[in-house]
This record gives C-alpha cells, structure tokens and sequence, in this order.
C-alpha cells in the first residue's frame, strides 16, 4: 500500500485500509467479467449500468470504507485502499503518447469504474481527451515540462476543473506501475488541515469573489467545451468552518492586492499541511475534490515501456445538476 510522508508536522495521515487475499480475489472476478469480448466499450452507457450493478457484489469491507468516506472525508480528504487487483501480469507497455484513454474494458478500468459508481457518477468533461470516462496518467515524451497529467515536472496544487459549473465531487485514481526510482509522489493537501494556518484576514479575501480560474493546459486553447467561466469566483465557498475549494495554483488569478496575499498564503498553508503519497500497484486513491487540492512530485521517466502508469476518473454526486451540460443525458459533458 502507499507509503504516506507527511510534508511537515501538520500531516496526519490519511484514510487508508489494504484488501485482504480473498476480498482482492473477489474484485478480479467482478472486474474480469465486465471485459466480456463485445460487450466492453468502457464509454457506453449499458457498461456503465454493469459496472454500476456490479459495485453492489464488491466485497462488504471496500463498499463500507467508500461509503464512510463519501458520508465525510476525513481531515486530508483522502481515502487510499491497496491491494486491488490491476492484472499486472498482462499489463501492455505504459502508453507513451498524448492523451491516452481506455476505450476497451480492462480489470484496472473495471475496478476503476465500479468504484466510481460506489461514489456516485462516472464524469468526463469532452474537451479533455474527448470525453474518456477513464484516462491514462503517464509521462509522455516531449511534454516532460508539460503542467498536467502527461509532464514529469512538479505539478502544482489544484482542484480538478474548478473553472467549470460542474466540477466532479471526486477525483479516482488507480496505479497500475510506479515509476522506475520510487519518487513520484501524488501530493494532498485538505482545508481541514490547511484553514487553521490562515489568518482571519486570509480567509475573510478567500471567501470573496476576486478570483478568475480557467481551463487547465489539458483541455487546450481552442476548444469550444473549454471556454472558460470569466466571472470572478471565490477559492473558498459554503460553510465558514467547513468550506470548499476552487483552486488552481497554475490557473487560478487574483483581480487585487488583498486577493493575490490571500491567494499567497493559501499556497504557503497547502504547503505546510501537505502529504506525499508514494503509490504501489494496486494502490486506489480517492481524493474528495470539494476540500482537497493535489498536485505530484517530479520524477524521471525513461520511456521503456514501464515507466509510472495511473488511470482516473471524474465522479459527481449528482448527475442530473450538469444535465443542460450532457446531450442524451450521457456521462460526459459537453460544454
């Protein structure tokens, strides 16, 4: 299971349990059979409705930890749960080129995609690799500078999509490969940990709508599903004591003085309350989106095939919100 590093004294750990032999086992059966040969497009909606049906087989103790977890996040907002199968025996080369998806059931997406909807809705967003319910986290050559899923470089704290109406509640990853030296570190940081490091005055600006997110550089410049939201939003919204979060650090610009120290300080404190996540095949990580920003280490690939290989997916709580957004009442949304 992951190795969790607190970045300082304020980490805490996180939620986190390891599936026993047996329960594992029962996974792969379930997963293996949602990759029947015809009737596996990851995409389709009848996939989607068996792997929904199928969440409800998975073994009591997964289903009651993500239940726990979707009831509250805990103090980090995340919740990691290893030993689940991957099928590393089988795994192809990690994928060395852009926006890589899967289209085709495997027991990783399966997995992927029960627990999705154990949390809720499986999301995707059209303009970031058109629209693929899971996607393929990997180094890709060429755009190791690259701020977003396919760089090597220090990736910054985000919440995913905080620029759209709708963006997910939950972001899922799975590992499939680490990388090569064992340093990448999937980094978090949650606002129960980091709203006690701000000042009244810090929190008081980031409250206040003087803030522009746009897209990230993954859904590209000239999509028309990736026109961003222009008007000026909060970073924090909802309960004094308990809010949520949009934020990028990449993205996300202050409009005055008094936002951009605000904007500063909230950095520093994600900073200070951060916890590193060293992920191991099979290592499942739940990030509650809503209250806790991530972002990732630097690492090395060496394009050989085994370089570090997660997949994700988007989940919302409430489908029908984003309707307007989603023809045909599908899982991805469009604009």
């Amino acid at each position: 299971m992951a190795d969790t590093t607190p970045d300082s004294t304020h980490g805490t750990g996180v939620v986190g349990r390891e599936l026993d032999p047996a329960d594992a086992a029962a996974c792969e059966r379930l997963a293996r059979a949602l990759c029947t040969e015809g009737h596996d497009e990851v995409d389709s909606p009848e996939w989607v409705a068996r792997a929904r049906d199928a969440w409800e087989e998975l073994p009591l103790p997964l289903r009651r930890q993500v239940r726990r977890f979707r009831r509250h996040s805990g103090p980090n907002g995340t919740l990691v749960i290893g030993g689940l199968p991957v099928d590393r025996t089988a795994l192809p080369p990690t994928p060395a080129v852009p926006d890589s998806v899967q289209r085709r059931a495997t027991v990783s997406a399966a997995v992927l995609t029960m627990v999705a909807c154990g949390l809720g809705e499986p999301l995707a967003y059209l303009a970031e690799k058109a629209g693929a319910l899971v996607q393929d986290v990997v180094p890709v050559p060429g755009q190791e500078t690259f701020h977003g899923n396919a760089g090597s470089v220090p990736l910054s704290f985000h919440s995913e999509n905080g620029f759209h109406p709708h963006p997910p509640d939950y972001v899922v990853f799975l590992c499939l490969r680490a990388d090569h030296d064992h340093i990448a570190g999937m980094r978090v940081a949650g606002i129960r940990q980091v709203l006690p490091l701000l000042s009244p005055a810090s929190r008081e600006a980031l409250f206040t709508p003087q803030f522009v997110t746009t897209p990230p550089p993954s859904f590209g410049p000239d999509t028309g599903a990736s026109k961003p939201d222009v008007e000026p939003r909060p970073v924090l919204s909802g309960a004094v004591e308990d809010p949520d979060i949009r934020m990028a650090q990449l993205v996300t610009t202050p409009l005055n003085a008094l936002a951009a120290e605000a904007l500063s300080a909230f950095g520093r404190a994600c900073e200070a309350a951060s916890l590193t996540l060293r992920l191991a095949p099979g290592d499942l990580v739940i990030i509650d989106n809503r209250v806790t920003v991530h972002g990732r280490t630097a690492f090395h690939p060496r394009y050989d095939g085994a370089d570090r290989w997660l997949q994700r997916t988007y989940v919302t709580c409430d489908l029908r919100r984003s309707r307007d957004h989603r023809p045909h009442d599908g899982h991805v949304l469009t604009r």
